[in-house]
This record gives structure tokens, C-alpha cells and sequence, in this order.
């Protein structure tokens, strides 16, 4: 403000729109109006935790112009008494996606649009050369390093696709330690069978190992990478949403379903 010669040092509110030419100008619809809270922003902190992925609760005292930082929930929204102004910085959620094969490049895609921050980590140099998915973050590190890096918290969801024990079961290890919503697998109910076993050599609670999604996804009948995204992401969002899905929905639960009533029909037939 101060290069365009507003030397302004405490915060003021601004409503545009009251009069039918403010509201043309603005292009707001018939009868709205915005207001705005101009204020000198000298807030490094909040800067810094933006930049690590927090999602924070600004407090602003109209009155002495002082801000207070504090943590925010995903379900937390803009607040205006006229005396005190509440915003909320940072992003509301965040993925985790080991690999960056075909499949995550239709999951990514999604994930953006439903307003993830997105990190996808995969060490493999032939798989991230070419990465391209606009709205994404491409890392290089290992999956372990890279789940402590993002110090992970409840507005989380950690899906490892690459089929890889080498690096998703790093990522597993780390992730259900850690207090995500969500963490899922890619792959069949014996994999996911062997990668529990596995995962029991890495002094994981039963606690932490119930909390691994595997087969990932709801059972929606998909085959095609587009197909198989969508069952994931319609799991994440039940979970982020606090929805239990019956057993007939999970993979492991419907397939279960259908072999036995597969294996009741062929006992039935003449």
C-alpha cells in the first residue's frame, strides 16, 4: 500500500456497492455489496505456516490493529463483527500420493478440483521427469522422509499407488502413525493381506494397522485408471466426511459377497 502512497497503520472497513454505480463498477448483482478490511500486512508468521501446510486462524483487532494467530479447523469460515475480523489462511485439506504413475495422474487431477493441496512423492526419476498436473507438487525424496516432512495431521489423506513394497510400505509405516484421516493402498486383497504382514515387522500397534484402507477404493465395478481414481476419492471423501461405509461397498467386502454367492449359485445348480 505504502509503494502506490497510502501510508495507512491500522485496519478499516470498506463497503463498496450501496449506491447502483458502485455496484455496476463492481459488477455485483442486484442489491450486494462487498466489504473489504485494508490493513498493512507485516505478518511473516503467517507466511511460514502457510508455507508448511498448517491451516490457521488469523484474529484481527479493528481497533489496535493487532493480529493474533491461533489453529483452525477445516470447517472454520470467515468472521466480521466489526470489531474483530477472523480469516482463515492455509490449505483445508492435503494429499500424500506415492507415485506418479498413469493412475495418479487421473486421481491428482480430481483430488485438485475437490480443493486438496496435493503432494505427490516418487523417488523414481523415469516417473517424475515428465510430471505435469497443474495445481500438484512434485517431490523426489523417499515416502518416510517425505510423511515426516509434511508433518502430517488430521486434514490429511496418504494414498500409496506405485505397487512398489520398496516405497509404499515406507510411506504406510510413517503415515499410520500419524494422526490422517485417511490412509490407503493400492492393490489386491492378498497384497493388501502380505503388506499387513509386513507392515507388522515396523512395531505398528494393531490400533495403527486397522487404520490402513486396503484394497483402497469402493467397490463401483472400475477397471480403467479414470474408473479406479474415482473409487478411491469416493472413499477419501466418506472418510474426510465421517461417513462408515457398509462392508458391501468396500473392495475386499464385495468381492467376498460375490464369490460367495457365486460359489452358492454353482452348489444350487443341476
Amino acid at each position: 500500500m505504502r509503494q502506490r502512497g497510502i501510508e495507512q497503520t491500522h485496519p478499516e472497513a470498506v463497503k463498496y456497492g450501496i449506491t447502483a454505480e458502485e455496484a455496476h463498477r463492481f459488477r455485483l448483482p442486484c442489491g450486494g455489496t462487498i466489504q473489504l478490511v485494508p490493513e498493512p500486512l507485516t505478518h511473516a508468521e503467517l507466511r511460514h505456516a502457510v508455507e508448511e501446510g498448517r491451516l490457521v486462524a488469523r484474529e484481527l483487532d479493528m481497533r489496535s490493529g493487532e493480529a493474533r494467530l491461533g489453529k483452525a479447523l477445516a470447517t472454520d469460515g470467515v468472521d466480521f463483527d466489526g470489531e474483530r475480523l477472523l480469516t482463515i489462511h492455509g490449505p483445508r485439506y492435503r494429499m500424500l500420493v506415492i507415485g506418479a504413475g498413469q493412475l495418479s495422474r487421473y486421481l491428482c487431477n480430481i483430488a485438485v478440483g475437490l480443493d486438496y493441496q496435493v503432494t505427490v512423492c516418487d523417488p523414481r526419476e523415469e516417473y517424475t521427469e515428465e510430471w505435469n498436473i497443474s495445481g500438484t507438487k512434485i517431490v523426489r525424496t523417499m515416502p518416510d522422509d517425505t510423511v515426516l516432512d509434511m508433518k502430517l495431521d488430521e486434514r490429511c489423506a496418504v494414498i500409496a499407488l506405485t505397487h512398489d513394497p520398496k516405497l509404499d510400505d515406507l510411506a504406510l509405516m510413517e503415515a499410520l502413525k500419524t494422526p490422517a484421516f485417511y490412509v490407503g493402498a493400492l492393490g489386491s486383497r492378498r497384497n493388501n493381506q502380505a503388506r499387513r504382514e509386513r507392515l507388522k515387522e515396523f512395531d505398528l500397534s494393531e490400533t495403527e494397522l486397522a487404520r490402513l484402507h486396503g484394497p483402497v477404493g469402493i467397490y463401483i465395478g472400475s477397471r480403467t485408471p479414470p474408473e479406479i481414481a474415482v473409487s478411491i476419492l469416493a472413499e477419501v471423501t466418506a472418510a474426510k466426511n465421517g461417513v462408515s461405509l457398509p462392508t458391501l461397498l468396500q473392495v475386499e467386502g464385495a468381492k467376498a459377497a460375490r464369490e460367495i454367492a457365486a460359489s452358492g449359485g454353482a452348489a444350487c445348480s443341476p
